[in-house]
């Protein structure tokens, strides 16, 4: 496993440091928009077989830097490859997107250890993308945190109000929690080894964590992130965390005070001076283009580029989207934004 090197962008700015401009990335910044992508998706013959061919997988995960010379690579994977690996059964259907099999317990589910026979063409893309990085780029790993994978676990498919995981976490807590549980024991393994097949930080995705209140928002989102990043960070303490429980609000504040993390990703709906002034402090704010912009360009996406360099300047900042670019997006943007910010 290669030590962080401080000479990264990225990894500068999530060990806390407030660079001359701000490394970039973009969340999705390998897919649909782009053509060299498709070509390689249609001659992989799929989405899942593209997840789990390593030549392939490491093929589009690098397409980005060689186009638009991002500050960070981040490993093409789907958070979906977890539950598969503890026994569920997962399928893509073409315009509609995954299913799974649906579940109502863990008993079905493989242990933690079990996972590594079918997620090793993934470890084979982390080794085969970080050898053949620039040195100053890095590579990010990646999972889907508890709440969201388990979302999905348990209603089968993408839901707009999660209301499945919602209906089984008050019906049976017990089932509920043992599901979060080896969700979270699973994503500790899956991430372990991806930093021992070279990746230099983690990002876990929390997309659902908004449909959380209270203490569920507590228990449920917090709690596990926080197990996940405490665990790595005993077993790899140079390796950096970045948080992403989108659409928590004022909420990331508590995340990110209980979780940890070196990073704290925030969606284009959050005001940036509240982030500047509550998050800042506590974690590099990574953020927070609208996606849109990526399809509209102009003036607007020069304007926003700017106000965000501006308002987060004093401190660590990635810039990065509010969420992930869309198929839509006209990569002549993303050549823009990447412009903008590198000066």
């Amino acid at each position: 496993m290669p030590e962080p090197v401080l000479g990264k962008p990225l990894l500068r700015s999530l060990a806390g440091e407030t660079l001359p401009r701000p490394p970039i990335w973009l969340m999705r910044q390998a897919g649909r928009y782009l053509p060299e992508y498709r070509a390689v998706r249609a001659k992989a013959g799929g989405f899942l077989k593209l997840c789990y061919s390593p030549e392939d997988a490491a093929e589009v995960t690098l397409q980005p830097i060689r186009r638009f010379g991002f500050d960070a690579a981040i490993l093409f994977a789907d958070i979906l490859l977890i539950p598969q690996s503890l026994g569920q059964k997962l399928w893509f259907v073409t315009g509609e997107g995954p299913r799974l099999a649906p579940i109502t317990d863990a008993s079905t589910l493989r242990n933690a250890d079990e996972i590594h026979e079918t997620l090793g063409p993934i470890y084979e893309t982390v080794r085969m993308v970080r050898g053949a990085l620039p040195p100053e780029v890095a590579l990010i790993g990646f999972a889907g945190a508890p709440w969201t994978v388990a979302t999905y676990m348990i209603a089968g498919r993408g839901t707009p109000d999660q209301a499945p995981a919602h209906a089984l976490m008050r019906r049976d807590p017990t089932a509920f929690n043992a599901i979060i549980d080896r969700v979270v024991e699973a994503t500790i393994a899956y991430l372990s080894r991806q930093i021992e097949a070279g990746a230099d930080a983690i990002k876990l995705f929390d997309s659902w964590a908004g449909s959380l209140t209270g203490s569920e928002f507590e228990s449920v989102c917090v709690e596990p992130n926080r197990r996940i990043v405490e665990a790595l960070r005993l077993k790899y303490p140079g390796v950096p965390a970045i948080g992403f429980p989108r659409g928590v609000g004022e909420g990331a504040l508590r995340f990110v005070r209980r979780t940890r993390v070196d990073g704290i990703a925030i969606g284009q709906e959050m005001d940036l001076g509240w982030a500047r002034d509550h998050l800042q402090k506590h974690a590099a704010v990574q953020g927070n283009i609208d996606p849109q912009l990526m399809i509209t360009g102009g003036d607007e996406l020069r304007r926003a580029v700017e106000t965000t360099i501006e308002t987060l300047s004093g401190g660590p900042h990635i810039l990065n989207l509010g969420h992930g670019i869309t198929p839509d997006a006209d990569p002549a943007n993303v050549d823009m934004l990447v412009r903008l910010v590198k000066g």
